[in-house]
């Protein structure tokens, strides 16, 4: 089914990526083609005098804005929206987003730091747009009480995302559904559960999920409401935006070659979920079999972690691999 979902997906002419909200700032490094830094960005949005206040500020999150060009038609997808307000109008500002123009709204899955910024991404949108409702894409399952059990058995419960009445009430126009769909004038994929097939990626083994008494935590280390984006390049292939990768990236990898057949893929963009204890002894496994897939760009975003991007650079070199961070564009 999910293959016959893809095969509506319009090719576009090109995609640009702005970095809304990452983990790191790094506007300084040297990049290579297809990838602007945040100062260079700063500058063409009218940056005069640099300081602490005209820069962007990192936080532990991840927000995307992406727009898909189809001749003189454009589309801008909102992919998460970081983990609270400040950081996403701040950074938001800065760049100058256009959130007159974004046409939807997409929440990868249920966690605070991608949807805790939803209700300022609304309010923002909302404010600009002229109060129309905008489309924004959830499941079902994203919308559980979830937590972190310790190692001494004790439960940090995590903040909820915000419910889809409450979305609806801050103006959302809500698409709540699990399955594989293409969204935007067919130039965005989004997908549907991902398959788990790899021996190694076992999710986020702490992680739990409150039971339906209200009171006991159950184990949920699998994530299973995770979803991800896609979009096809002309002349590229397809680049796969990865949100957190609960699923494991390798699984993303796979699920996106499969139901896209003989597109190739050309890029990932995303966390890669590759730091933590819990996490990190399957880093050597993930960057051999990212090898299987031929990627033409890798961007590891918020959770990859430090350990995963090094391991990942001792294999590619800066023209495939480049680390996100807040404010950079990236051009497919």
């Amino acid at each position: 089914m999910s293959a016959i979902v893809a095969g509506k997906l319009k090719p576009v002419d090109s995609l640009e990526v702005s970095v809304l909200v990452d983990n790191v700032v790094d506007p300084l490094s040297t990049l290579p083609q297809g990838v602007t830094s945040e100062s260079a960005v700063l500058k063409a949005k009218g940056l005069m005098v640099t300081s602490g206040h005209a820069r962007c500020c990192a936080n532990h999150g991840l927000s995307l804005v992406i727009t898909a060009r189809v001749g003189n038609d454009i589309q801008i997808l909102l992919f998460d929206a970081g983990p609270e307000a400040y950081t996403f109008a701040r950074n938001g500002d800065r760049l100058r987003t256009p959130f007159s123009e974004v046409g939807a709204i997409f929440l990868s899955h249920g966690h605070w730091d991608h949807g805790g910024g939803i209700p300022e991404a609304l309010r923002l949108v909302t404010s600009a747009n002229g109060g129309k409702p905008v489309p924004c894409h959830v499941n079902e399952g994203m919308f559980a009480t979830r937590g972190l059990r310790r190692p001494d058995g004790m439960v940090i419960p995590a903040e909820n995302v915000m419910k889809p009445l409450d979305l609806a009430r801050r103006g959302a126009a809500v698409v709540n559904s699990p399955d594989a769909r293409v969204i935007m004038e067919q130039m965005f994929y989004v997908s549907g559960e991902i398959p788990r097939v790899t021996p190694y990626e076992r999710g986020l083994p702490p992680h739990v999920t409150l039971a339906q008494d209200g009171v006991n935590w159950k184990p949920d280390p699998l994530i299973l409401d995770e979803r991800y984006v896609a979009a096809h390049v002309k002349g590229k292939g397809v680049v796969v935006f990865t949100a957190c990768s609960h699923a494991g990236v390798i699984n993303v990898l796979k699920d996106a070659r499969n139901i896209f057949g003989d597109v190739p893929l050309y890029a990932v963009m995303g966390g890669f979920h590759l730091s933590g204890a819990e996490v990190e002894a399957i880093i050597p496994n993930t960057i051999r079999n990212f090898g299987e897939f031929a990627l033409k760009r890798i961007v590891p975003c918020h959770c990859t972690g430090w350990r995963a991007v090094h391991a990942l650079a001792q294999v590619y070199n800066d023209d495939v691999l480049v680390p996100a961070a807040v404010g950079r564009q990236f051009a497919f």
